[in-house]
């Protein structure tokens, strides 16, 4: 008899696709046949892990959920679960709407997908993933939820409070993600500054990123999604004096005039945003800094938005996004505010911001050019290779494309001179 034949479609963010990695370890280990994202897939079972963050992640979800009920209803599929925080915020309301699906788990009960099976779920295998992302590269999730309570935010609705994973339970994953050949850790919370509070009634993330450097075959740390208030600057220092801590830092501002901070709940002014931007470069120099800006959030006015273009000019970030606001309900701002900023005001403001960030990037790029870099292989496209420098995470960062006349290793790193940049990718050659 064949193994059943499982397909993981995975939504959203890193967060979520730790989940599905650990989920598929826990199928394979029950004698399932996985597979991630495989489009026109023959599997009986389909699993979406969804996302149900923003108004374009959640209308993907309810899409992809659609789709696949259709295909349950013709009979191409077995069984249809979904999963992730879409079901989470809308467990009562999806059942209803979409009763094709066999059966809906949270964001935090989808082990009960082996139960329901007829299979179980292995303990011992807690730490254990089957990766999805190249092998030389994987995220690490060290929390769940979030404490703050910006205005527009519907995660801690979503995933609740802060809870901090364990370090014991950290660094035995770590050491597991090694073994399988993983050289880069992308280190994910939903806010990786409050990290250990819980636990250890202090801010342990130096301690933690300390801990996982010292795994052998572990040689880049980076961190993503730091909070801007009450800071642990001693993470800081730790990546000043410890090589495997890549000179890198996602920490998402979302904006800079005091009006806005405050309607956004932040906790932080203009000033102290400027301050701890400072004291950051001064310990780190180099550091390549990536932050995240809310464009068009309620109560935004023309000042607003211009004090906004002066501060991404003054401070210029090496690397930076930008959203337009979407209306999330339950949120503080759906409960206070109108959402009156037309769309094609919030569109304008945002491609504003990322035509003065385009230039910055430029000339950030240009600096690079005639360096040697240290760069981690990612993939071959054609006859170019394509990688990353210590200063660019994956997916969202520039990439190194390397012209090589002899074969390069995927997941190896090498040094390599910039003979060109452009704004948001880098040019080298491999003689």
């Amino acid at each position: 008899m064949s193994k059943k034949k499982i397909n993981i479609i995975c939504l959203g963010c890193s967060k979520n696709l730790v989940d599905s990695e650990l989920l598929l370890k826990q199928l394979d280990a029950e004698g399932f046949e996985v597979e991630n994202d495989v489009e026109n897939s023959d599997a009986e079972v389909v699993v979406i892990n969804t996302c149900g963050f923003i108004g374009d992640a959640k209308e993907e979800s309810v899409n992809t959920i659609l789709d696949y009920a259709e295909q349950k209803t013709e009979g191409k599929i077995e069984r249809l679960y979904v999963m992730g925080c879409l079901s989470e915020r809308y467990k009562e309301q999806l059942p209803r709407e979409i009763p094709e699906v066999d059966k809906y788990f949270g964001k935090f009960d989808w082990t009960g997908i082996v139960d329901d099976l007829g299979k179980h779920y292995h303990t011992e295998l807690r730490t254990s993933r089957i990766i999805t992302t190249p092998k030389h590269y994987a995220y690490l999730k060290i929390s769940e939820g979030c404490n703050r309570k910006c205005s527009y935010c519907a995660i801690p609705l979503i995933t609740g409070k802060h809870i901090s994973r364990p370090m014991e339970e950290i660094v035995e994953e770590v050491e597991k993600l090694a073994a399988q050949g993983v050289k880069e850790l992308l280190v994910i919370a939903q806010d990786l500054s409050y990290y250990g509070f819980d636990l250890y009634g202090d801010y342990k993330l130096a301690e933690l990123v300390n801990r996982i450097s010292q795994v052998d075959g572990i040689e880049w740390i980076k961190l993503h999604y730091a909070y801007p208030t009450h800071f642990p600057m001693n993470i800081v220092e730790e990546m000043a004096r410890n090589p495997k801590v890549c000179h890198y830092l996602d920490i998402a501002l979302q904006h800079s005039s005091d009006n806005m901070l405050k309607i956004m709940r932040r906790g932080i002014t203009r000033k102290e945003t400027v301050e701890l931007i400072n004291n950051i470069r001064t310990v780190v120099p180099d550091i390549c800094l990536r932050t995240t800006i809310l464009v068009g959030h309620p109560g935004e006015t023309e000042e607003d938005f211009e004090d906004l273009k002066d501060f991404v000019r003054e401070m210029k970030f090496e690397r930076l996004g930008v959203f337009p606001y979407s209306f999330e309900e339950d949120t503080y701002t759906a409960d206070n505010y109108e959402d009156n900023i037309p769309q094609e005001v919030k569109d304008a403001r945002a491609e504003e911001i990322m035509r003065i960030q385009e230039n910055i990037s430029w000339e950030y790029s240009q600096k690079l050019i005639g360096s040697t870099l240290k760069v981690i292989i990612d993939r071959k496209e054609g006859d170019e290779y394509i990688g990353r420098t210590a200063f660019d995470s994956p997916e969202v960062d520039l990439e190194v494309v390397v012209t090589s006349e002899k074969p390069m290793v995927i997941g190896d790193f090498y040094d390599l001179t910039i003979n060109e940049a452009e704004a948001f990718d880098l040019f080298a050659i491999n003689e």
